[in-house]
């Protein structure tokens, strides 16, 4: 096992900024005498214009020093003032940058490092009102008599507050008990802390022990605080005096007195503070009829991109329109959450888009009954809750949840410890956003039932299942509401679940992170109506991230329209429409295409095996949902272009057939009205300018001059100047990029992309990569053929596999690139040999090594599956970052393609 101070580092990385060590603490009490009251200048090392000043401090309130630095950029201006809170563990020097931006923007910034933490003295009391809370009421006091800080009124300084964790909920405490805070933006924080670490009565342990270990010590906090933690600890239940304690000291406590305008930033992967946290403050304060935004970011507690840039960017305009009351400032959307899809193969950082609405839409908007059968089973809750299930563990949450985002389901459930209820497979793709709930009749056989619920996302297979976010909710069945119908509510989730995939209900008797009964006991359940999931309908593509090119992606070609023109092919008689495929943007079947006239060419070339007749496409089946975007992937030869010109009506097929929104596809049929492609390059008069020839295209498919879009199309083209010059005057990739911007023109459902990247420099590509992804975030659809597999991995969510006419592979990118048998395990220390060699005679391990750094190790799995291998090296006191696959799409490409053999 860890030792305590090894674990304590661990943990440190967690909760933002974590503790500084016992010793740096000691030193800081000495300092105090010396420094209490004296400030110092410094001029900060940022290379804005005006520079930044910093002065600190040490500031007496009620007999405890607290250690505080002050930052403006000179003058006798009047300007706001912003006060920002520090992380639990952390000090003041966690948001040091944060507050030198704020300067820089027009600010006077203070910052403070919160009792018992950094160089400040007193103890940790959980931001109690008479303690830490009144603390920042004393620091208002301060700003109002400082001459360059804006007034409302004598001693009222226009202030805002913000902060993540810890500081985030004293923003939220400080404008309840203060009426001089003028606004806030809490990130990641708590709205009831007694919630969060009880949820439903079932103790949070392992996340409180963490919370103990990063204060310093039980020793460190007020007694009660600690002599509460340790009651509970030993009894592994709270009490109602426990919870009446953390409650008196949550934002919840002063609902009804928070009504200023609040940016609420939360996270998705986090199993301290999960989204239900913001729901409750955005509830409340939007009751009280202040302003709310709601911000659910890609990171959390449990890791994950914090997206520390575009927040940061939020909360200037927030505090920009309600302190310095600009009117015309850029909030944001009321609601916004970010999605992942992908990851990028240059530096293993997850692909992230957003969606968004005008309005938050609480945790239930669009709900869906999906129906569950009524089976009634039996399972048990073992001696001493062990072993227990394994969701969310703090410190390789970051890891797993982004994993789990991507695909890679890294949950454990122990046979005979949980009871599963699995959905019908899905007929459309399905996005939840919101917490799913469910009615059940659960019976135990003694006392309390402790229970723990997540929904999977289970493959249409069977053999894989995702944990979203890694999140699963507590329940405490006591026993008067045992044999009644019981209603449940998850946890709060945004996650697309796929076409043919299934919902997976599953209630536990343990989890690694919570306290379950030691005593053994016997549950039985039946699911008593269906799983309700949330889908958020008004959600859209938020229009706020996206880039300087998507004024025009919405807009995609009619491009069959004017081919038509320019070719004339003879119609055939076309199928009736299939109503149910109206909203399935591509399906093709048996689809086949021989070569033209010569046979020996293709056979010479070696795209024909001998003995083989010379399909360029044979047999090819495969189907598009609807916000995909589908890499075509495959060798030269493979039938990739000839596969999308048969799509674009351009050739037609020997055998097969290819629907689009349930139509048939022939030369000429309407249907391709709603499709834009860039197919082998497009055509332009040389001496017209590249706006002529735009309009002149639009011009020949003869729909009106408002529905082309042109000048966002041009916006995308980012050809500047250059748009007025002979077209003869481009270079390649100025070509390109005219001609991307053609074909979007309009605004199709479908958008088809042949090799869209040829001719662009690698910001280029980038910003075709993210327009990609929002396109079809907004509910279109890409597809895209391309050589350069790094840009597919990161661009595309799936993939179709062709290798000499035929299907090879197709599904979701991450399926296929995680196929392989090797996994990557990341440790947060380096691993000894012996330790590795124990890994690997593991029953089911075929070999272990050790990478580099020493802080990786290559696992070949012979037998055991990824969740075994996370099992076993938990119980190991492996200090886990992350474990996937370690396969880039190129070595999934080239094995497919090549049988195996790669």
């Amino acid at each position: 096992m860890e030792t305590p101070d090894a674990r304590t580092s661990r943990w440190r990385r967690l909760l933002p900024r974590m503790p500084r060590s016992r010793g740096r603490w000691a030193a800081g009490l000495v300092a105090l005498a010396v420094l209490a009251g004296a400030g110092t200048w410094t001029a900060a090392a940022d290379d804005s214009v005006p520079a930044v000043h910093r002065q600190d401090r040490m500031m007496r309130i009620d007999g405890v020093s607290l250690d505080t630095s002050y930052f403006t950029t000179g003058g006798a201006e009047r300007r706001p003032a912003v006060l920002i809170g520090h992380g639990f563990g952390g000090s003041k020097d966690d948001v040091r940058a944060q507050a030198e931006q704020l300067a820089g923007a027009g600010y006077a910034v203070l910052t403070w490092s919160a009792r018992g933490f950094g160089k400040s003295g007193g103890e940790i009391s959980l931001n109690a009102p008479d303690r830490e809370v009144k603390d920042v009421s004393r620091l208002i006091d301060w700003l109002a008599d400082r001459p360059e800080v804006e007034l409302d009124a004598k001693g009222d300084p226009r202030v805002g507050v913000t902060g993540a964790s810890y500081g985030g909920a004293v923003s939220l405490l400080a404008a309840g008990y203060d009426r001089r805070v003028d606004a806030i933006a809490p990130q990641i924080t708590y709205w009831n802390l007694a919630d969060a670490l009880f949820p439903d009565g079932v103790f949070k342990k392992l996340w409180a022990g963490i919370f103990v270990t990063t204060g310093g010590g039980c020793q460190k906090f007020e007694k009660q605080l600690c002599a509460m933690y340790e009651r509970v600890a030993v009894s592994g239940k709270p009490d109602a005096a426990a919870r009446a304690l953390l409650t008196e000291r949550s934002p919840s406590a002063v609902a009804d007195r928070i009504k200023v305008p609040a940016l609420i930033v939360q996270g998705q992967t986090d199993s301290l503070f999960p989204l239900g946290q913001a729901d409750a403050m955005a509830e409340a304060i939007s009751g009280n009829g202040a302003p709310v935004a709601v911000d659910w970011i890609a990171g959390g507690h449990d890791g994950g991109d914090m997206e520390s840039d575009r927040v940061q960017q939020r909360i200037n305009g927030w505090f920009d329109r309600y302190l310095k009351g600009d009117k015309g400032a850029d909030t944001g959307p009321g609601f916004r959450v970010t999605r992942t899809g992908g990851i990028d193969s240059t530096d293993g950082a997850a692909l992230t888009r957003g969606a968004s609405s005008d309005t938050y839409p609480g945790l239930s908007s669009g709900e869906e009954s999906i129906s569950l059968g009524h089976r009634t089973q039996t399972f048990h809750n073992p001696a001493g809750a062990n072993p227990p299930a394994i969701s969310a563990v703090p410190g390789v949450g970051g890891g797993l949840s982004r994993l789990s985002s991507l695909g890679v389901g890294l949950s454990v459930d122990f046979p005979g410890q949980y009871a599963r209820f699995d959905s019908a497979p899905l007929d459309a793709s399905l996005r939840v956003t919101g917490s799913p709930t469910v009615r059940v009749d659960v019976e135990a056989q003694r006392g309390d039932a402790v229970l723990f619920g997540k929904v999977y996302d289970v493959s249409p297979d069977g053999k894989q299942q995702v944990l979203p976010s890694q999140l699963v909710a507590p329940f405490r069945i006591t026993p008067d509401r045992q044999g009644k119908d019981v209603r449940l509510t998850l946890p709060a989730i945004d996650h697309q679940f796929d076409a043919g995939h299934r919902l997976r209900l599953v209630l536990s008797a343990t989890d690694l992170g919570y306290a379950s009964p030691a005593e053994p006991a016997t549950y039985t359940m039946t699911a008593a109506g269906p799983l309700t999931v949330p889908t958020a309908p008004a959600l859209k593509t938020a229009p706020t991230t996206l880039p300087w090119w998507t004024w025009g992606l919405p807009a995609a070609a009619v491009v069959i329209a004017a081919l038509l023109l320019l070719t004339a092919r003879r119609r055939t008689a076309t199928p009736a429409p299939d109503p149910a495929l109206a909203e399935v943007p591509l399906q093709i079947t048996g689809l086949s295409k021989k070569y033209a006239k010569s046979t020996d060419l293709p056979r010479a070339l070696g795209f024909v095996r001998a003995g083989e007749t010379p399909f360029a496409v044979r047999e090819l089946s495969f189907r598009v949902e609807k916000g995909q975007v589908l890499g075509l992937l495959g060798p030269n030869g493979a039938g990739k272009t000839t596969t999308l010109r048969m799509l674009m009506g351009l050739i037609t097929p020997d055998d097969g057939e290819i629907r689009v929104f349930g139509q048939a596809v022939r030369p000429g049929a309407p249907v391709l009205s709603r499709v834009g492609s860039f197919v082998e390059g497009a055509g332009f008069l040389p001496h017209l300018s590249g706006r002529s020839n735009l309009e002149l295209y639009w011009q020949a498919t003869g729909r009106p001059a408002e529905d082309a879009h042109i000048e966002e199309a041009l916006e995308i083209a980012g050809l500047g100047d250059a748009l007025a010059r002979a077209v003869r005057t481009y270079s390649q990739g100025m070509r390109q990029r005219l001609a991307i911007a053609q074909a979007m023109l309009g605004m199709p459902d479908l958008l088809i992309l042949d090799e869209p990247t040829n001719g662009l420099d690698p910001p280029q590509i980038r910003e075709m990569r993210d327009v990609m992804i929002r396109y079809a975030a907004g509910g279109r659809t890409v597809i895209v053929s391309s050589h350069l597999l790094s840009e597919v991995e990161q661009s595309c969510t799936h993939l179709v596999v062709m290798d000499r006419g035929r299907l090879v592979r197709a599904g979701p990118v991450a399926e296929i690139t995680g196929s392989g048998d090797m996994l990557l395990v990341t440790s947060a220390r380096e691993l000894a040999e012996p330790l590795v060699e124990k890994i690997a005679a593991l029953p089911g391990i075929g070999s272990a090594a050790r990478t580099d750094d020493g802080r990786g190790l290559l696992v070949r799995l012979d037998g055991a599956t990824s969740p075994e291998l996370i099992t076993e090296l938990v119980r190991l006191d492996v200090p886990l970052t992350g474990v996937g696959p370690h396969r880039r799409l190129e070595d999934a490409f080239l094995t497919l393609i090549s049988g195996g053999s790669a």
